[in-house]
């Protein structure tokens, strides 16, 4: 339904995207993920057509609609945006914010209103004003707007952003059931990895304008192609090390050095603090020192230092639920080889 070809753009000179190329599908949803300044919003508002490309093409529903030397008018594109601060008309009620863009007008216009309304659960609203909404509310308005005129494509640029996180939670479960249900494609921004994996059919990690790696949720968090995808998709460890036969020696074992690496070449590994297993008393593992526990609610995060012999490592674990291990204890700490990875050191 959208495809960006060879997308390059810039402002005042400085490049925001560099060669970027996707698709999203009928029914899918794709989320830009990355830090602030990455170019994931650029990329909306070029399929939006409130930016024009400086190169390649963008096509929509099989139709070319953007490039250096052409750009159909957003209200031409059949395309629902819905913006981060929702962009509600303070002097309409709900279903005038709803209907305002629709070309039907009357009865037709409110009929098709009163059904998105339904869709998203707030049909009892039609006749407030967005004052008297609830962030979650008003947030559902925002979303039965972008929907009414049935776009091919619907645009979210972070559409939870201002939203407590209990409430973020619900209200996405709803979004998305509402996206699946309507078949509609969606292209969403975000930063908060998490909240991609969620949603996503496909996530996209944007690093200073170019696409770093693409995939499932489960390849990118199982399978990282770098140190900055496996950071931007949950807290972690750095242990340093060195290639030594195939090999990077730490105090809790072995692990095989990538194919491309060569003996001497400095490594680093990244460890997920869920990766870290932690045992009262083991013949397996390092010796480490329990420094600190705090209870998260689901999880309990434990600071622990690990002996190396002139210095000492700081390594923090996650582990679930109320934790057991007191201030001074001595543990035993392995890792779950499965959620460590190994990178060439920056």
């Amino acid at each position: 339904m959208l495809e960006f070809r060879n997308i390059a753009h810039a402002y005042n000179g400085t490049p925001s995207v560099n060669d970027i190329s996707l698709t999203v599908n009928e029914g899918e949803v794709v989320t830009l993920l990355g830090p602030s300044g990455c170019g994931k919003t650029t990329l909306l508002r070029l399929a939006a057509g409130l930016e024009q490309p400086l190169g390649g093409e963008i096509w929509l529903d099989g139709n070319r609609v953007s490039g250096p030397e052409m750009m159909m008018p957003p209200e031409k594109r059949g395309v629902g945006f819905m913006f981060q601060d929702y962009a509600l008309f303070p002097h309409l009620s709900v279903i005038e914010n709803v209907v305002f863009g629709l070309p039907e007008k009357g009865s037709l216009a409110t009929r098709r209103g009163l059904d998105v309304l339904a869709e998203v659960n707030i049909e009892t609203l039609a006749d407030a004003y967005p004052h008297e909404l609830s962030g979650g509310q008003q947030q559902r308005v925002a979303l039965a707007r972008a929907l009414a005129p049935k776009p091919s494509v619907i645009l979210l640029d972070e559409p939870y952003a201002g939203l407590d996180s209990r409430l973020r939670e619900r209200i996405r479960d709803q979004m998305l059931h509402v996206l699946k249900a309507t078949k509609t494609a969606a292209l969403m921004v975000t930063h908060d990895a998490e909240e991609a994996m969620f949603m996503s059919d496909r996530i996209i990690v944007l690093r200073d304008g170019t696409v770093t790696q693409t995939g499932r949720p489960v390849n990118l968090y199982c399978q990282p192609n770098s140190a900055f995808v496996a950071e931007f998709f949950g807290e972690v460890n750095r242990v340093e090390g060195v290639v030594r036969d195939g090999q990077i020696e730490t105090p809790f074992g072995n692990f095989d050095a990538r194919a491309e690496m060569k003996d001497g070449d400095p490594a680093s590994i990244v460890i997920r603090y869920e990766a870290l297993r932690i045992e009262p008393d083991s013949s397996v593992g390092a010796n480490a020192v329990v420094m600190e526990a705090r209870l998260l609610g689901r999880a309990s995060l434990i600071h622990l230092s690990v002996p190396t012999g002139t210095d000492e490592l700081h390594l923090h674990a996650r582990v679930p639920g109320l934790n057991s291990f007191g201030e001074g204890t001595q543990v035993r700490i392995s890792v779950d080889a499965e959620q460590a990875f190994v990178f060439a050191a920056n």
